[in-house]
């Protein structure tokens, strides 16, 4: 009876579902392919014994599978989860981008651009520097703005050794007032502790107090030039030096970036240097256009710092030249009267020295 039901097992053609169970098959053709390779996959009868534990059975309850045909079932239901499971795409990660990763992300990429763009204008303006210098390359010149540069530049030197020269007149005239100070208070003790040439040393101290006096009105008129002319040199002068130091780094990039061009232009006009050319048309035009601005602001900032020195230069030289005069002619109301017409204010004695709070 065993041997019956078995050769009807043989057979028999056993189906099953997704789940394990018997059942009809769906009838999509790729799962029933994926079957069909899982249960051939599967460990062939035909090389096997089934052992049985039934009663009744053969003896040594083995019973020959040489007269079974077909391939046996194994079912493993992680090859169905599996492919079921979408695939991931290409570049796809096991977490999600935070927002925070995503900022930092493009903030690297940024710097590395800008990195890039850092180097490849270095190089190009490097390049043009050394072309000027050894006499191959061109550059832009703009002749009656070269000049006004180099005079502002010679102006500017000039000017600087005025104030070299006028604080070196302060410090010497500053102390030659200090020991006039001290002469005229040793003759003012000596009026009073000499009867015989009381008369004598009175006058001469008056004197030294009268010129200390008036020497401290031309340190204070003094001063106020000085102090003038430092705010039109290294101020004034200075801003204007510097626009010219951008105006002069733009001519360079300019001029470095119209060569790539022409470089460029006079090559072959396949299809690569077409892409190459268009690009660099594009940065030629911008580095002109800044070229152009900074020139421009050039040229509106000399034009103003001209009439500013004029009108500085004009009232510091006539307050110089009247306080000088009116000092060394002896003439104290006019060296008051030059000091008020020109808005000087004297500082009072010892406001140089810090005070008992600095000190500490």
């Amino acid at each position: 009876m065993a041997d019956s039901i078995m050769s009807k097992a043989a057979t028999m053609e056993i189906p099953i579902n997704s789940n394990g169970d018997t059942g009809t098959l769906p009838e999509d053709d790729s799962l029933e392919q994926d079957l069909q390779q899982v249960m051939v996959s599967g460990p062939n009868l035909n090389e096997t014994s089934i052992v049985s534990g039934g009663y009744g059975g053969p003896a040594g309850g083995i019973i020959p599978t040489s007269t079974i045909k077909g391939p046996a079932i194994h079912y493993n239901p992680e090859y169905l989860d599996r492919r079921r499971a979408p695939a991931p795409g290409p570049g796809s990660s096991n977490h999600s981008i935070s927002p925070t990763e995503e900022v930092s992300r493009g903030v690297a990429v940024e710097k590395l651009d800008s990195v890039k763009k850092w180097g490849i204008n270095t190089y190009k303006c490097t390049k043009q520097m050394f072309s000027e210098k050894f006499g191959r390359g061109s550059r832009t010149v703009d002749l009656e703005l070269e000049a006004q540069i180099e005079l502002l530049k010679d102006t500017k030197s000039k000017y600087e050794n005025i104030l070299r020269l006028a604080t070196a007149l302060i410090s010497h005239f500053q102390n030659m007032v200090q020991t006039q100070q001290a002469l005229g208070d040793t003759f003012t003790d000596l009026s009073q502790k000499s009867p015989e040439l009381q008369d004598e040393f009175g006058y001469n101290a008056e004197t030294q107090k009268l010129l200390c006096k008036n020497g401290e009105s031309l340190l204070g008129a003094i001063n106020f030039f000085v102090s003038s002319v430092n705010t039109l040199v290294n101020k004034t002068m200075e801003d204007t030096l510097i626009t010219i130091k951008h105006y002069e780094n733009a001519r360079l990039e300019f001029d470095a970036y119209r060569s790539d061009l022409e470089e460029l232009s006079m090559g072959p006009r396949d299809a690569a240097t077409m892409v190459r050319i268009e690009m660099a048309q594009h940065d030629y035009q911008i580095h002109r256009d800044k070229y152009e601005r900074l020139r421009s602001d050039v040229t509106i900032k000399l034009k103003f710092l001209e009439e500013n020195k004029v009108k500085v230069m004009h009232k510091q030289l006539l307050l110089f030249h009247n306080a000088t005069s009116a000092y060394f002619a002896g003439n104290q109301q006019q060296l008051e009267q030059t000091l008020i017409q020109f808005n000087v204010k004297l500082k009072p004695p010892g406001s140089d020295k810090p005070s008992w709070l600095e000190e500490q």
